[in-house]
């Protein structure tokens, strides 16, 4: 797939970390939670790569070891699509946007390409990154007709018990047409409880121009699995210790 951007999310405090530091600074063995991120988005092909940020954006800029990307400035948290937003211009006119989040450092390239591969096979307007899991409590939820076929994203507070019942998790990563992701943006409303911008609300936006939204499900959601708090660090990095691990077995 040609001309792919990035665009990585890492505007915000992360409170529930109990640190002064902006949470995609945390480190696992020595690099930043969101170093990975950008490793896995090169590794995929992205040529180049943007961070949107906002709480301590000086000490994000200075603690990112790849000094290869772009910022753009966040100055308010006023949800996902807000934030790509903001990195409006750099998207382009043409092309491919990967939308990621700097606080999931076990995506990997690998799982990244397979996306890519699927979103461009299935000529895809957008594709949605999602995957299975035994506790979907809180996450939006993709939901399928009998069919299999992609219906739409829902918020986890927005969905019928019966929507709910779906296993099937929205990661909040995605590739989009960037064409089509741009007429999205300006067409998104904060006409929720929030009062925020969901990227999420997005996908119905292109999906009503009859164009095809569709999302590639992992069998397992150890990949999109964000840190949040010292705990989930701490399993992170037992995960990338084990991966590494199995690696240099190879």
């Amino acid at each position: 797939m040609q001309n792919i951007k990035a665009v990585i999310l890492a505007a915000g405090k992360g409170t529930r970390m109990k640190s002064d530091l902006p949470k995609v600074v945390h480190k696992i063995h020595g690099k930043c939670l969101v170093d990975y991120v950008i490793e896995a988005a090169r590794g995929a092909g992205a040529q180049e790569i943007c961070l949107v940020v906002g709480y301590k954006q000086d000490i994000v800029c200075s603690s990112v070891a790849h000094k290869d990307v772009s910022y753009v400035l966040q100055p308010e948290q006023l949800g996902t699509g807000h934030a790509v937003k903001c990195a409006r211009e750099f998207l382009g006119e043409a092309g491919t946007t990967m939308i990621l989040f700097g606080d999931t450092p076990l995506i990997t390239s690998e799982t990244l390409k397979r996306l890519a591969e699927y979103h461009e096979a299935h000529k895809n307007a957008v594709t949605v990154l999602s995957a299975l899991t035994d506790d979907p409590d809180g996450y939006g939820r993709i939901i399928r007709d009998a069919h299999g076929n992609f219906i739409k994203s829902v918020e986890h507070k927005d969905a019928t018990s019966n929507e709910r019942e779906s296993h099937e998790i929205n990661s909040g990563m995605y590739l989009f047409d960037t064409k089509e992701l741009k007429y999205a943006l300006d067409r998104l409303r904060p006409n929720n409880s929030q009062g925020e911008y969901y990227l999420p609300d997005a996908l119905e936006i292109i999906k009503e121009k009859g164009l095809r939204v569709d999302a590639y499900r992992l069998g397992s959601s150890e990949d999109i699995t964000g840190v949040n708090d010292q705990d989930q660090l701490a399993a992170a990095a037992y995960v990338i210790a084990l991966r590494q691990r199995q690696e240099s077995r190879k």
